[in-house]
């Protein structure tokens, strides 16, 4: 899930081996984000599956939060770093697309992905891998302990109540960063958002690059001095699944009102030097063998709705009723303008 500016790529050191290969196996570099395992996880066993039954070995090449990612691939298209990237976001897709960071190809089992998410590629651009929302999360002790109630909406969190309590990301590096500024723009409108964000700057909003750093420094839960932090609806199943004491309910909340819908895609890299493995890749991604391992590893819902989820998932993790969206193509008619006017307003 998830996602520093224009920072160089670094190898995870995961290359995981091809069991039936010969002595020239074929290779294939998955470029992905911070949060993506890359550890001995169910997720990697699977790859390492997929690299024994077809040779093609994986290596993972993690590139940062999702917005450094995309310039890296911006500044290296057509002669790319690797040969398929997952992680590109509805936020990001267009300029993906635009910058011809991307092959067409349309995925084996596409028919198993919902309607609404094939239709944001209709032609084939990238794939749809997972979905999730981008939402306030709140640490329930800390915000019991200062005696104050959550929040329930974006409103609130420019309430004087709050002060000093929220950190977010920077929309031009990351992608829950960005749909959290495209959910004020869905509440306040062109004519609102930004004294809302005037609003929320008076009231001590903390900025930070990236996901990682927000959760797991900026975060007060993960030992931060900020309760209140932009994340996913998915973020409390992952605190009580590997909690260092069993917990019987999650440690921290969820603003229903202010989630954005995310929706992930895979992408075959243009100038891949090795497009036959590269589709094969991607078919595999949305396989349900593969699929039924993101929610309890990666923490998103998979886009494969043959998929069932494990209860220790859906009893813990939030889908709203109805989540916040925008229009891709207004997404990418305004994504620069927004960002370079949010900038000035908060970053100065």
């Amino acid at each position: 899930m998830n996602r520093r500016p224009l920072a160089a790529l670094v190898i995870a050191g995961l290359t995981l081996a091809a069991c039936g290969g010969g002595d020239d196996p074929r290779a294939l570099t998955l470029v992905t984000y911070e949060s993506f395992p890359t550890a001995d996880t169910p997720i990697n066993e699977q790859l390492a599956a997929f690299t024994e039954s077809t040779g093609i070995e994986v290596e993972i090449l993690v590139a940062g939060d999702t917005g450094t990612m995309l310039a890296k691939a911006e500044l290296t298209a057509g002669n790319p770093e690797g040969d398929v990237m997952w992680g590109i976001d509805n936020t990001f897709l267009s300029r993906a697309v635009n910058a011809g960071i991307f092959d067409r190809y349309t995925a084996a089992g596409l028919d198993t992905v919902p309607a609404e998410f094939t239709a944001l590629v209709p032609n084939g651009e990238a794939t749809p891998v997972d979905f999730g929302d981008v939402c306030i999360n709140y640490d329930i002790a800390e915000l019991a302990a200062r005696g104050v109630e959550p929040p329930t909406t974006l409103d609130d969190l420019a309430d004087p109540a709050y002060a000093d309590m929220l950190v977010v990301q920077n929309p031009a590096t990351s992608s829950p960063g960005l749909a959290f500024l495209l959910a004020t723009i869905d509440e306040y409108g062109d004519d609102g958002w930004q004294d809302y964000w005037s609003r929320l700057v008076d009231n001590g909003v903390s900025v930070v690059d990236g996901w990682t750093q927000a959760y797991y420094e900026a975060f007060s839960y993960a030992g931060g001095d900020r309760p209140l932090v932009v994340s996913y609806g998915s973020s409390p199943p992952f605190e009580v699944l590997f909690a260092e004491t069993e917990l019987d309910a999650a440690p921290t909340g969820v603003v229903e009102s202010t989630c954005f819908r995310q929706v992930e895609f895979a992408g075959i890299l243009a100038g891949t030097d090795a497009p036959d493995e590269a589709r094969q890749l991607v078919d595999f991604l949305l396989d349900e063998r593969f699929q039924a391992e993101l929610a309890m590893n990666v923490f998103v819902f998979p886009a494969n709705s043959e998929v069932e989820l494990d209860a220790a998932f859906t009893d813990f993790a939030v889908i709203p009723e109805t989540s916040r969206s925008l229009d891709p193509a207004v997404i990418d008619e305004n994504r620069s303008g927004w960002i370079d006017a949010w900038t000035d307003l908060v970053i100065g």
